[in-house]
């Protein structure tokens, strides 16, 4: 196993307070490795004797056809007489009444408890209402650039940083992909079964989608407008000119789902005038690039928007909320704001021109304020400012402990 800080130091500052850690992200993004991780952590770090531990892997058939109540018996009997029991139940969300599984254990037995679940309908009413204000969430996301190199170190010698960013942006970051060195077909394999499982469970079997052609077309169309503002009538139009008719809200209704199961993630656009976020023509982006070339197939026409869907999951990772900027007549990529500092970042493949070099930086200079402000690129020979504003090559901007 290979140790993932980003996550491990947050969670594990959590260990033996009454907060259930709840882990969240899209299926195989490396939830149940970290389990593991917190586990060993417990026995050489702490102590802890193995028999107060305890791992349920819920999408296992040995717990397909227990009702919640049968579960919890079955725990509540191997919980530790003398000591606190730790408790790692992943994929919880497999068992129907899981929460009132959860709010038990917590509140009736001296336990440490861990979930992971791969919906995020388990952020949702369920959980609010039984664990409010006893619970802390770490969303999971798959790798980073700065892990990805990690990973890789293990088993090949990494280029340099510009080679590696384009292999990055073709083979993504599932961390089940970088375990050691898998062709570029390989790899679109493993992803492609991740992918189809997450449509099958989380969306087909749980929300008895029985139009699987639909959802499938819906899923086309977005990962191939990742980077493009659009809504839920420009995909029931586009369907319509294929002879599909689909209604908006059926559209919505879907989108939603895809987000739920984390493979979509939704970027609304903040008014940078009105200082209100905007309810129409919102961007999606993919919780890993490699999604959409397992899908749809390697095509060197996306990389800009790969790019681009790529710094939006690091501003995520880092704690931000991202949104698109609408200026009067304009846009900027990310408006990224955690706590009290913000940044604006625009993203672009090349500076082909002074005319592109302008669009960039003009629009940042609309904005009047001392936040950070950044143009990222993977020109050769990206660096410096331009009245204030940094340029940064793309792979320099993914490793920076500066923002």
């Amino acid at each position: 196993m290979i140790y993932r800080p980003m996550y491990m130091d947050k969670i594990i500052a959590y260990v033996d307070t009454p907060f259930v850690k709840i882990l969240t992200g899209v299926r195989r993004c490396g939830k149940s490795t970290i389990l593991k991780m917190i586990m060993e952590k417990l026995m050489s770090d702490r102590n802890v004797p193995t028999e107060r531990i305890i791992s349920c892997h819920f999408d296992s058939m040995e717990y397909e056809d227990m009702t919640a109540k049968q579960i919890y018996i079955q725990l509540k009997e191997q919980l530790s007489p003398d000591g606190k029991t730790y408790l790692f139940l992943d994929e919880v969300q497999e068992i129907k009444g899981w929460e009132k599984v959860v709010n038990s254990l917590a509140s009736d037995f001296d336990v440490d408890l861990y979930i992971t679940g791969s919906n995020s309908q388990m952020m949702s009413s369920e959980i609010s209402t039984y664990l409010t204000g006893r619970y802390v969430s770490f969303r999971i996301f798959t790798l980073s650039f700065s892990e990805y190199l990690m990973f890789k170190a293990k088993y090949a010698d990494v280029g340099d940083l510009k080679t590696e960013l384009a292999n990055y942006v073709r083979l993504g970051g599932f961390p089940a992909t970088h375990l050691q060195a898998y062709s570029q077909d390989e790899i679109y394999t493993i992803v492609r079964d991740i992918y189809n499982s997450t449509i099958f469970s989380d969306i087909v079997k749980r929300n008895q989608v029985r139009k699987i052609d639909q959802l499938e077309r819906i899923v086309k169309y977005t990962f191939n407008n990742v980077g493009n503002t659009f809504s839920a009538k420009s995909i029931a139009d586009y369907l319509k000119s294929e002879h599909r008719a689909l209604d908006n809200e059926t559209v919505y209704s879907y989108l939603e789902k895809l987000e739920k199961a984390y493979l979509l993630h939704r970027c609304s656009r903040y008014d940078l005038q009105g200082k209100e976020i905007l309810k129409t023509q919102e961007k999606f982006y993919l919780a890993d690039v490699s999604l959409r070339y397992s899908v749809l197939g390697y095509n060197a026409d996306s990389v800009a928007s790969s790019l681009e869907n790529i710094v939006y999951l690091e501003l995520c990772r880092r704690g931000y909320t991202v949104n698109v900027g609408k200026t009067g007549d304009g846009e900027i990529d990310f408006v990224a704001t955690r706590q009290n500092e913000k940044v604006y970042v625009q993203v672009t493949q090349k500076m082909k021109s002074e005319k592109t070099e302008k669009r960039e930086y003009d629009r940042l200079l609309e904005i009047h304020d001392n936040y950070p402000k950044y143009v990222l690129t993977t020109d050769d020979f990206a660096g410096g400012n331009y009245e204030g504003i940094k340029t940064m090559h793309i792979a320099d901007f993914l490793l920076s402990s500066e923002y």
